[in-house]
């Protein structure tokens, strides 16, 4: 799949079929969001590998969003170490880039993906660090709930003009 049609056309799934998704894909999908971009190649991202069915079903606990989690066969928890920062709080872009990288491969693949925000909410970023036994340094982002589509969304078109301005306000 070329790069602006997976932009253009990846969608939020939410429903999967019942099939696992194999270590090799994981971790191309884990390569993907490493290769994001990062504020001053800092790579402040973090991964937690989620696919133990227990502990899927706790997390569509942790957010009123996450209820798919206990149809996903896989998810991946993207955290931010802040202990070793060169830029400050720069945490946030450099995992929502990986975050996004993410998503792409998963749709490049034939998975579907769907981002569950924890940041800024200190409630559901406190759930992550108790479920998961966090230390203060590793902030939650995000969670993405990945597996085999048992849904087509078609592509949404998005652009709007007025929200574009060009040299000044």
């Amino acid at each position: 799949m070329e790069a602006l049609q997976a932009i253009m056309s990846r969608r939020s799934i939410r429903k999967y079929e019942q099939r696992p998704i194999d270590p090799e894909t994981v971790e191309k999908l884990l390569r993907a969001a490493m290769a994001a971009p990062s504020a001053g190649n800092q790579q402040t991202w973090r991964f937690i590998v989620v696919t133990d069915r227990a502990r899927l079903d706790r997390l569509s606990a942790t957010s009123p969003y996450a209820g798919m989690l206990e149809h996903a066969p896989l998810a991946i928890v993207v955290l931010g170490d802040t202990e070793n920062e060169k830029h400050r709080d720069y945490w946030v872009e450099d995992c929502s880039a990986a975050m996004e990288n993410l998503l792409l491969a998963a749709h490049a693949l034939g998975l579907g993906a769907v981002w569950l925000g924890y940041h800024p909410n200190d409630d559901r970023k406190e759930r992550l660090r108790d479920e998961f036994g966090l230390p203060e340094n590793i902030q939650p982002l995000g969670v993405a709930s990945i597996g085999h589509p048992a849904e087509e969304k078609p592509p949404a078109d998005r652009y709007n003009p007025d929200f574009v301005h060009t040299g000044t306000w």
